[in-house]
C-alpha cells in the first residue's frame, strides 16, 4: 500500500491516544509494516516513556531544526517491521519555539520525510489547539478521534468536533477507549487491558485476546488493512495470521 498518515486525536487529556496510537504501530509492525510515530503531545510528554535509551534528538528538535530525522526516530523493540517513535523531550524554552506557526511546517515537511521510508505515519495528537496539533490534522489522509467510552466521551465529542469544524476538518473514525457497547457514537469501542505496564511491551507485539482485536479493528477503520486476531485467546498463539490491506477496494 502507499503510505498513508493517520492522526489520532485525543478528545481530552488523558484518554489513552498515546497509549492507542503506539499500539496500533505495534500491531502493524509485528505484521511486517514499517511505522513512524510523532508525538505532537509536547507538553506531556508520554511517547518518551516508550523508549529506554537517552533522548537527544527529540520531536521539538526536529522542528525547530535543531535536530534531522533519523537522528530523532528510536526503535527500541524488535519487530519485523520497523517501530520508529518520535517522542518530545525537549527543554521548556526549546518545546516554546517547537509550538510556532513555522515550527509547524518545519514538521509537515518530517512527516513527509518519514513517509518516503516508512508504510503508515502515525501522529499522536492532543486535543486541536496548539500549531502542532493543528499540523498534523492537517497532513493527515485520515482522524481518528480517541474519547473515553462514557458520558463524558459523548461531551467531549461533541466539543472536538466543533473545533474540527473550525479548521476545516472531522473525524473519520471515533474510538470509544475503555468503552462499553452503550456508547453508539464509537465505530471502534476498546475495551481494558490485562496489561497494566504496556511501557514495558506493547500488548500487540504478542499477544491475541479482546484488546489486541479491538486495536486489529482500529487498523482496519483507519487504514484499510485487516488483521486477523483471535479475540479469544489471550495466551499469545496465533496473532497476526493473515494481513490484507482492504483499503481503496484492494
Amino acid at each position: 500500500m502507499s503510505t498513508r498518515t493517520v492522526a489520532f486525536v485525543g478528545a481530552a487529556g488523558g484518554v489513552g491516544t498515546t497509549r492507542l496510537t503506539v499500539e496500533c504501530g505495534a500491531l502493524l509492525a509485528r505484521a511486517g509494516q514499517d511505522v513512524a510515530i510523532f508525538e505532537m503531545a509536547f507538553a506531556t510528554q508520554g511517547l518518551s516513556s516508550y523508549v529506554d535509551e537517552p533522548i537527544d534528538a527529540d520531536v521539538t528538535a526536529l522542528a525547530t531544526g535543531e535536530a534531522e530525522l533519523e537522528a530523532s526516530l528510536y526503535e527500541p523493540y524488535e519487530t519485523p517491521g520497523r517501530l520508529s517513535l518520535c517522542p518530545a523531550r525537549g527543554p521548556f524554552e526549546r518545546v516554546a519555539r517547537a509550538q510556532t506557526a513555522g515550527a509547524a511546517s518545519r514538521l509537515e515537511q518530517q512527516f513527509a520525510a518519514a513517509s518516503l521510508s516508512h508504510d503508515v505515519v502515525l501522529l499522536d495528537t492532543p486535543p486541536v489547539c496548539s500549531n502542532q496539533a493543528l499540523a498534523a490534522v492537517n497532513v493527515a489522509d485520515r482522524i481518528a478521534t480517541v474519547v473515553p467510552g462514557d458520558t463524558r466521551g459523548r461531551d467531549a465529542l461533541a466539543r472536538l468536533r466543533e473545533r474540527f469544524a473550525d479548521v476545516g476538518v472531522s473525524a473519520d473514525v471515533v474510538v470509544a477507549n475503555r468503552g462499553d457497547e452503550e456508547f453508539t457514537d464509537a465505530d471502534v469501542t476498546v475495551p481494558d487491558s490485562a496489561e497494566t505496564a504496556p511501557r514495558d511491551e506493547p500488548v500487540c507485539l504478542a499477544a491475541d485476546g479482546a484488546f489486541p482485536a479491538a486495536v486489529a479493528d482500529i487498523v482496519d477503520a483507519t487504514l484499510g488493512v485487516s488483521v486477523d486476531i483471535d479475540a479469544t485467546d489471550d495466551d499469545g498463539g496465533g496473532l497476526f495470521s493473515r494481513v490484507t490491506d482492504t483499503a481503496d477496494g484492494q
